[in-house]
Order: C-alpha cells, then structure tokens, then sequence
C-alpha cells in the first residue's frame, strides 16, 4: 500500500462517511423528537438516487403518483381524524394544501423535459419529490400511535421498511442506477488527486450540518424541537404540539437523506434495496454518538466509512462484519455505564 492508494481509500471513506453523517443525524433527530428509531431512512436515500437517475433519462411520474397516493390518504386520515374527534367534518380546505402540492409535483414531472433541464432544477425537483415523504410516513403511520411505546414503533418502522422496499420495486424497478457527476474536475494536491464530486459531497455535508446547528440554536422552530426532544410533556403544555414536531422533525429527516441521495448517486450505483444497508451504517454511527450527541455521530459516522474503505482493500469479504462489529464495544460500553432499565423506568 503506497500513499496514492491510501489517499485514494481515504477519498472514497471520507466521501462515504459524510453520507453515512447525514443519515446518522437524521437518526438522532428524528430519535430525539419523536423516539422512533426510523429505519427506513435510507429508503430516502435510495429513493432520491432513483429519482434524480429517472429524471435525467426523462421518466420520473412515478414518484409524483406514489407522493398524490400518501397525500389523498393522509387527507382522508385528517378528515376521518376530525370526524372522530368533533363529531362534524374538518373544513375541505384544511385537507388541501398536500394534494394540491402533489398534484402541482406530478403535472412538473409530467410536463418538463426532465432530461434537459440542468442539473440544479433536477436536484431541486428531487428534493420537492422526496421531502414530501418523510411527514406523510409520520402522519400516516406513526401519528396514530404516537403514545405507544417504543417497542411497538420500532415494529411499525421495521413493517413500512419492508413496505417501502416493494413500492421502491414497483415504481423505480431492479435495475441499479447512477447519475451523472455534478463535475468531472480533479484537484491535484501533489501526489493525491481529490475527484470534484467528493468535494462536492464534503461541502454539501459541512453546510448542511452547519445550518443544522445554527437552526437549532438561533431559530424558534429549532428551540421548539430541542425543547420537545428535552421533555414532550413539557414542550406540550408551553403550547409546543408534538404532532407538528413530530413532522417537521420527519421532514427534515426526510430532506437530508433525499440530499444525501444526491450526491451519492454519482459515486456508485444504487439500488431500490440499497437504502437498508445505509440506514445500519448510518445507524452505527448514531450509536457512537448515544443517539443524542450529533457531532460525535459525524465523527462516529465518518470513522465507519474510513474503516469500510480499507477494509474493502484489506479484506473485502468480511467488511461488513468489520463495519458491524464496531457497534458492539459501544454497546457494551454505554450499557455498563449506564445499566440496565427497562422502559418507562
């Protein structure tokens, strides 16, 4: 191993690890707000790869129809919702601003010539497709049982993963797909030579968490999680609804891994199933962090990808293995140090 193969390893680990970062981020918010671990995060990944690779070869309705169908039945879950709750019908106009935004999505799809417009409009389209998804799931799946305990959610996620895994088949197909790199560029600093794409990926990255941190610490909406993450109950009665928290936290979730999505997609070819085995990597680097602390997730989280580079170079049979048995040392750390109870204790 000389030092261009050890710069080259470490390009691709970095690059892997600021996606894997992104996941592991959604994770804990996502964690934090609403105690859902939520597996299928890495469906939006995949999901936003597929789109963004349908879109540049001009076919991209399906993902429109799939976001109309969850926007019809969350309209109807409000109104049966607002039925049960006050005996009457909740006003039409209440339950329209979702289909009106999926069908406003579908005609863009239908109409555009996706596979002419610049690489910019179809990231932005893509994001508009996926973004969507993540308060749709909530309101859908998870709102109704909100209350229950973190057992029975972590069921749910494990059953809209699976769920998600046919519809991915159904609307994207089994063949795995690419796109094309934002840039074909390559910085030369000496001897290593950085592909533009990873640049890309780093940058993106950095911004993203940024802003994350400035959000949570300097904006309104931003205390408002922190403050429901802290104690919902509390939260609650400071005129805090968790409902709204709850898909806000799924949205944004929902956007970082639809980016994440997007700017993997250039770097290796995703399939409709691939989403399962980033969540785990994602998720591995959110136990790092104890599901609470986002920058040593990032840390965590790119660590796991240096660690899945060279071992793809040292031993590549068993990188996943490799990967995996990171989590048991902190596992087993945080369960001396904290001991063993049971929920609701």
């Amino acid at each position: 191993m000389n030092l261009q193969i050890i710069a080259l390893l470490g390009q691709d680990g970095v690059s892997n690890g600021a996606i894997y970062a992104l996941v592991a981020l959604s994770i804990i918010l996502v964690f934090s707000v609403t105690r859902i671990l939520l597996i299928p995060l890495g469906e939006f990944v995949a999901f936003s790869a597929l789109t963004m690779a349908a879109m540049e070869s001009g076919r991209a309705t399906s993902i429109g129809w799939l976001i109309m169908v969850m926007a019809l039945a969350a309209a109807a879950a409000d109104a049966w919702a607002g039925v049960r709750k006050q005996g009457r019908s909740v006003r039409s106009w209440k339950l329209l601003p979702m289909p009106v935004y999926a069908l406003v999505l579908l005609i863009l799809l239908a109409v555009l010539p996706l596979d002419r417009l610049p690489t910019l409009l179809q990231a932005l389209l893509t994001l508009a497709a996926i973004t969507p998804l993540g308060p749709l799931m909530y309101r859908l799946f998870f709102q109704p049982v909100a209350n229950a305990s973190g057992l029975l959610l972590m069921i749910i996620a494990i059953a809209v993963h699976v769920s998600l895994l046919g519809v991915g088949l159904l609307v994207f197909g089994a063949e795995g797909r690419r796109t094309a790199p934002f840039s074909d560029g390559v910085v030369e600093l000496g001897v290593i030579a950085i592909n533009s794409q990873t640049i890309w990926v780093l940058l993106a990255s950095v911004v993203l968490i940024l802003a994350l941190f400035l959000m949570f610490g300097r904006t309104l909406y931003g205390k408002a999680l922190r403050a429901t993450a802290v104690n919902q109950f509390g939260a609650q009665l400071m005129g805090i609804s968790p409902t709204l928290a709850g898909k806000v936290s799924f949205a944004l979730a929902a956007f970082m891994c639809a980016l994440s999505g997007i700017l993997i997609a250039p770097l290796t070819t995703l399939y409709y199933d691939s989403g399962f085995i980033i969540s785990l990597k994602g998720f591995v680097g959110a136990i790092i962090g104890g599901l609470a602390s986002y920058p040593v997730a990032a840390v965590g989280a790119v660590a796991v990808g240096l660690v899945e580079s060279f071992s793809t170079f040292w031993a590549s049979s068993y990188k996943e293995v490799i990967v995996f048995t990171l989590i048991l040392p902190f596992l087993l750390w945080r369960s001396l140090k904290t001991g063993s109870h049971g929920e609701g204790h």
